[in-house]
Formats: structure tokens, sequence, C-alpha cells
């Protein structure tokens, strides 16, 4: 009876919210929004973004080119006061490492401790800080998979003992992207609600059935291939790491094949990943096959150079990863609420 009031109240809510009648839209907020990959997965939901903020003036631009508004700099000049009232806090943080020094050292020399004191001055104390403030019912982050193992388990413990100690439920998994783009990519997604829930991270498809054909443009620019003395020094390097046991060097990568992990640093020599072609050097991945390999549409505006647009792509997150994570964080809290609406309705004597 109770699971059948609770499937009535979420058909109704949702009708309701279609039509604009009630259920005020949930609203987040994007910290570290680099090009807005976070935002582009969230905003597929039919929810609001508030507030974004981004330090890099390129990136900045590349964001405002394709969702305007109003985009915040630097994070940790603006006071959490001063951050619009929001349902979810979306943030894809650098890491950086965690001071562990002992408590009473820092007691006697009257500083702030505990954790509050481990995350001073990292950029995870800048998500914490806005979360202790306006308690978002929920949050998602999103990291480097080295994030667990950094500091030899320490600056990942610090962070879930943070959030469990805000109030949150917090769940996390290392994903590969390799299951909705042909790539090779694993990020750790952390996901906290303050309430209790039944959220569980989506299941993807197998990994590796997409292939790099699939993203790849007809027509390419001969800037792209590499020239031939670039070609000679990263086969020359390649040979000399393999004579010292190393796997280091380029990476060949033909259309049937998925690639590596697209890093920021591609534009340099683009030798992660180098696409294979017939009878001349191999070329670097186009700023538009680059937004491909990340699940960009082909709308999306890339109004930087090259140059920066590697970067951008190579920093930013795989928007059909993140989208059915958003998706599943959205009905949890819509769960949720429903679960309050059955037990208001009880209390009331309906």
């Amino acid at each position: 009876m109770r699971m059948g009031m609770i499937a009535l109240l979420h058909r109704i809510n949702y009708t309701l919210y279609l039509s604009g009648l009630t259920m005020e839209t949930i609203k987040f907020i994007d910290l570290f929004a680099g090009i807005g990959g976070m935002r582009s997965a969230f905003q597929r939901e039919n929810v609001e973004c508030v507030f974004s903020s981004e330090i890099d003036k390129f990136a900045r631009e590349t964001y405002y080119a394709n969702f305007g508004g109003d985009l915040n700099g630097d994070i940790t000049e603006i006071e959490a006061s001063e951050i619009p009232e929001f349902d979810i806090l979306v943030a894809g943080f650098p890491c950086q490492p965690f001071s562990l020094a002992g408590v009473p050292k820092y007691e006697s020399l009257g500083y702030e401790h505990g954790f509050k004191h481990e995350t001073k001055g990292t950029l995870f104390f800048e998500i914490l800080r806005i979360i202790e403030y306006h308690k978002p019912r929920a949050i998602l982050l999103e990291n480097v998979k080295n994030l667990k193992s950094h500091d030899k388990g320490k600056t990942f413990e610090i962070i879930l003992k943070s959030l469990e100690k805000q109030g949150y439920n917090i769940d996390y998994q290392v994903i590969d992207a390799a299951s909705v783009v042909p790539q090779h990519r694993e990020r750790i997604f952390i996901v906290g609600f303050r309430e209790e829930n039944q959220f569980e991270f989506p299941i993807y498809p197998e990994k590796g059935k997409i292939k790099l054909g699939e993203i790849l443009e007809k027509k390419v620019n001969e800037k792209y291939t590499i020239s031939d003395k670039l070609w000679n020094y990263l086969q020359k390097r390649k040979i000399e790491q393999r004579k010292k046991g190393n796997g280091f060097g380029y990476n060949l990568s033909k259309k049937d094949e998925i690639s590596r992990t697209l890093s920021a640093r591609y534009g340099k020599d683009g030798s992660e990943i180098l696409i294979y072609q017939k009878k001349k050097n191999p070329r670097r991945l186009t700023p538009r096959e680059c937004a491909r390999l990340m699940s960009f549409p082909d709308d999306f505006k890339i109004p930087v150079s090259d140059t920066q647009a590697y970067k951008q792509f190579g920093n930013s997150v795989v928007i059909k990863v993140v989208q059915p994570i958003a998706t599943s964080i959205i009905e949890t809290l819509r769960n949720i609420q429903d679960e309050e609406d059955i037990i208001s309705l009880n209390s009331s004597g309906v």
C-alpha cells in the first residue's frame, strides 16, 4: 500500500512538473566548471544551474559561448553567502595534497584543526565551506582515479570523512568511459545525500564496443598531420624507452580501436592519441574530434585556439558518463520527496 502511494505521488508530481504546475525546479551549482561538461549532463535532466565558477579565462570564454549568463571566476574569492540557494552541488575539483600535521601543534598556535585544518588551503576546502553553509541535499564530485590512492589513501579518507561529518551518506565508484565513447578514461565519482536514500550508480554498456572511426571527421586539414621532425622524434623516443624497459611513448590508434585517455597536454605533441594515416605521417585529433571523444554535441561552440581547446577537452568530463549519474541523483531526490510527502499525509491523518 505504501509503495503504491509513493508511485502514485511520483506520477502525479512528475505530470504536474512537466506541465509547470508544481514542484520547484531542482537547482544546482557548477563549481570548477571548466567548459561545462557537468552542466551539460545535468541540464539535459531539466534542472536549473543557478551559479557557476571557473578560474581559467579561456575556459570561461568557451563556457560563456555555450551557456551565456553570469559566470563567476575564482571560487576562493567568493563568499558562500553570495551563492544562491540550491539543491545539488556539482564539482570536478583538482586534486591537491592535504596536510596531516598533528593537531596539538596547531592547537598551540591557535589555528583551526580537525577536518577543517586538514583541508585548509586545498580546493576541496572551498567545496566544504560552501557545503557547510548551504547544506545542499545532494553532491556530485568528480576526480581522477588516482585520488583513491593519493598519499597512500589518506587524501581520499579525509575527503570521505569530511563529507560524512557534514551529514552526507556517501557512495563512490570508478567508471571507465570506454563503455560510452571510444576512449579508455577512468574517473572516480563521489555522490552524497543528506537524507537516507536508495541511490544506485547506473549500469553502463560493455566497454570497447564504440570505435574511434565513429567520431573521426571525414575531411581533416593537413595541419593536423604531424611533421617529419616530430614523427622521427616520437619514434626514436619510443625505441629508447623500450630499451629501458619502459612502456612510454606515442600510441598509434586505428579506426577500429579505442584511444588512450585524452589529457590536457594533448596539444603538446598529440603522442597519446595519434591517428594512423595510410602512406603518410599520423595526425592529431582535431578539436571537434576531441569534443566528440568527450561526447560533446557537434553544435558545441569552440571559440578558442586549438591549443586551448585541447587543454579544455582534456580537462573535461565525458557527458555520457555523467548524465546517467545525474538522472539517478535527480530520481533519488524525487523519491525522497515522495517519501516525505507520504509521511506528511500520514501525520495529517490522510
